[in-house]
């Protein structure tokens, strides 16, 4: 048993070293499941009781590790709470992805008692994908971990995204791993020499054919000539003091004055980060704010300038029309929601405003309602802001005066693809994400959060520009290459002429097909386990009683 925790503990450390933003050991998300691989089938063939129970807990113990390492950033967020049972609870970010992994190599050992193992292998991996899947979809998402963002640092190697996006990336790594999972396993069984040097040969191709047309598609993929001029904006304003201890119209002034200092006569969008606007906003007394106000004087000697900007707002209702909203006045005559948005203001009365959708789970929403009410004291602290926020239902696309579409994104949701694919899909030309990652100090968070952002642009083949309050802001090009980038804490503006792209790949268009045929086969595998268990428990019930 202590051979096989050790096994789990190998797999979870390499997993760790392989994850962005490391550098030089994303190899190692070949192998990295191989130890964990070989201390399953050690418990399988062991004589020992109670095998599924000690597979969970076995490959538990490595998934935690592996979690925990890779965003342990998370904890900083927590640094402002003060109740004495802060830390304890702070293990749920931690353990709930575990848990579900673990669960992913339970399913495969009950289907492995009734399978061969090829076809619970099989098994695996769609448990697994269905997994990723669901921790993009439900209350309590975070796709942070999902296997297909380990390429992030190699973006190199993963060209092919643009066809099968990160759930593309997670197949490979499982077809790699079981692969050499059964390598490793024949070498200690009597077996041909020339058979084992085809099983060699095999593994390799399958890691270096991917790597081969990537590189390919790499070095032969040119952008279209189609230019914009746009500044991104990093004001680096400590966001634990934009309320009160600095003036809303002096945060404005140096939005304003950092876009004045690169700014030019053709510039089509100025981005600034999520909150640049530090005051509540109501969306339908918008034109008359203060902020808005000096936003349209700036603009004034941009004839096609557009500030693309994060700002809280606000809705004002009659009636409670959403799940979300709150009494606004005690008589509970009105009511309110309130959005994490991006708004587009440009030199007319037009304003576009998104609201962000894929909320941070606590920070912006409370996962399934009333029922985890005691965690919202821990939860307010999880990336600076509390409460529900209201979202909208399909993402949107932001267009300047002269036609230009662009996909806002807000922090969080750049690790949805399919939902910024949608948005491409409708019309954004370019990607703008606007964040604040000051929550995390200068950690892995702000790095693998703009490494991620790359895997965006190879799926959509857009250029990405990334406004974050402290950093680190940057333009990627459509093959992922990170053009420019700020330094982390440093107030600053970078410009680029990027190339518009119209053009829709496989997966802006088929969006994340692999994800729902993977979940559809776990849910039968799942259903085949249950019902098999049923008649097996029916089978001893009649022979008891006979």
């Amino acid at each position: 048993m202590k051979r096989n925790i050790s096994l789990s503990v190998l797999s979870g450390l390499m997993l760790w070293l392989a994850w962005p933003p490391m550098p030089y050991t994303t190899f190692l998300l070949f192998i990295g499941f191989v130890p964990m691989l070989v201390a399953m089938e050690n418990i399988i063939q062991s004589e020992s009781v109670r095998k599924g129970k000690k597979i969970f807990w076995t490959t538990f113990l490595g998934f935690f590790i592996w979690n925990t390492i890779s965003v342990y950033w998370v904890f900083n967020a927590l640094k402002e709470g003060q109740s004495n049972w802060v830390i304890p609870v702070t293990i749920i970010p931690y353990s709930l992805a575990p848990l579900l992994m673990s669960t992913c190599c339970w399913l495969y050992y009950r289907l492995r008692r009734f399978t061969k193992r090829n076809l619970a292998f099989l098994g695996l991996v769609c448990f697994w994908v269905g997994y990723e899947y669901l921790n993009q979809t439900w209350d309590l998402n975070f796709p942070w971990m999902t296997l297909g963002n380990g390429f992030a640092v190699k973006h190199k190697w993963v060209q092919w995204y643009e066809f099968t996006g990160v759930y593309g990336g997670t197949l490979w790594i499982w077809v790699v791993n079981i692969f050499a999972f059964l390598v490793y396993s024949s070498m200690h069984r009597p077996r041909a020499k020339v058979t084992r040097l085809k099983q060699i040969l095999a593994f390799g191709l399958i890691i270096l054919l991917p790597i081969a047309y990537s590189l390919y598609r790499y070095r032969g993929y040119h952008e279209e000539t189609n230019p914009s001029n746009i500044v991104v904006v990093q004001p680096n304003i400590d966001p634990y003091l934009k309320q009160g201890a600095m003036s809303f119209s002096q945060q404005i002034g140096i939005l304003s004055h950092l876009s004045d200092s690169l700014g030019q006569h053709n510039t089509e969008f100025f981005i600034w980060p999520e909150t640049a606007i530090p005051e509540p906003v109501n969306e339908d007394a918008i034109r008359a704010n203060n902020n808005f106000q000096a936003i349209r004087h700036f603009l004034g000697k941009y004839k096609n300038g557009n500030v693309l900007t994060g700002a809280e707002t606000y809705k004002i209702y009659n009636s409670r029309q959403t799940n979300t909203s709150e009494p606004y006045d005690p008589q509970g005559n009105q009511y309110y929601d309130r959005f994490n948005s991006a708004v587009n203001i440009e030199n007319s009365a037009e304003v576009q405003i998104y609201h962000k959708s894929k909320l941070v789970p606590g920070a912006e929403s409370m996962p399934f309602g009333d029922a985890l009410f005691f965690l919202k004291p821990v939860f307010e602290h999880l990336g600076g802001a509390t409460g529900d926020y209201g979202i909208q239902a399909e993402p949107a696309v932001f267009y300047s005066q002269s036609g230009i579409g662009v996909t806002p994104v807000v922090c969080y949701e750049s690790v949805w693809g399919e939902w910024l694919g949608t948005s491409v899909h409708k019309g954004g030309q370019f990607i703008a994400i606007i964040t604040d990652d000051a929550w995390w100090g200068d950690t892995a968070g702000k790095d693998q959060d703009l490494d991620y952002a790359k895997i965006r642009a190879i799926e959509t083949r857009r250029w990405v520009c990334r406004s974050a309050n402290t950093g680190i802001s940057a333009f990627i090009n459509q093959r992922g290459d990170v053009v420019q980038q700020t330094n982390w804490w440093v107030r600053t503006a970078i410009k680029q002429n990027i190339n518009l792209n119209s053009e829709l790949t496989f997966y802006v268009i088929h969006g994340d097909y692999l994800a729902r045929t993977a979940s559809f086969l776990a849910l039968t595998g799942i259903l085949l386990i249950i019902v098999i268990k049923i008649n097996a428990l029916r089978k001893r019930k009649n022979t008891i009683k006979a």
